[in-house]
């Protein structure tokens, strides 16, 4: 076989040892917190989360997907049936009954965070985490899904600002707030795990480097 495939860079063992410190250090700090992400839709709280979770080696849940089982229909089906306050309240519901089953990373619905009960829960059993987005970044990824029932409309990137404009004065309330960019989702994780260290006052956090 003629020539060569370049070798694919690894990072330095060092680093990979460090980032491996500091997340089982946030992971022994957090106890029986749960680590809660909330944004908007498109904000990548699902695949962040589970990377998230993998790096923790904490259980994954989405809450979308809780609600699903729990009544028996999907979200597009409740919102059409039953509206979207009674939608709320039962996401209001399985999201307490959630954070009362140990540490775990919870992805919830864009909404779910606007509700005083839910905040108020997200504040006395977990750290929430803030996955912030330009509207640009989250058109673009939703538009590769056509499930979102409050995109179903002819304007969807109208919806999408009136969204950011209530929402995000709220989101700005969680604990943390992390920049969800264009890129590789890993380095999303890498600045929650170090955001949380220091959140957390891990020793490794303080210095970036091994103890």
């Amino acid at each position: 076989m003629s020539g060569t495939q370049p070798l694919k860079s690894k990072p330095p063992a060092h680093d990979a040892a460090r980032k491996s410190k500091e997340a089982i250090s946030v992971a022994n700090a957090l106890g029986s917190r749960s680590v809660v992400l909330v944004g908007l839709m498109g904000a990548g709280k699902t695949t962040v989360g589970r990377r998230l979770a993998n790096r923790l080696d904490l259980p994954f849940v989405d809450a979308d997907t809780e609600i699903e089982k729990a009544a028996g229909s999907s979200i597009a089906d409740i919102f059409k049936e039953f509206g979207e306050a009674h939608f709320r309240d039962g996401e209001q519901r399985v999201i307490h009954r959630l954070l009362g089953e140990g540490p775990r990373i919870l992805a919830t619905g864009g909404g779910a965070f606007m509700n005083p009960k839910t905040r108020e829960a997200c504040q006395e059993n977990s750290i929430s985490i803030w996955l912030k987005a330009d509207l640009d970044v989250l058109m673009k990824r939703v538009s590769k899904r056509s499930h979102r029932p409050l995109l179903q409309n002819d304007h969807p990137e109208a919806v999408m600002k009136r969204l950011i404009d209530e929402r995000y004065p709220i989101y700005a309330t969680a604990d943390l707030s992390i920049d969800s960019k264009e890129g590789p989702h890993d380095a999303v994780v890498d600045e929650i795990v170090h955001a949380l260290a220091i959140e957390l006052k891990c020793a490794q956090a303080e210095s970036g480097t091994e103890t």
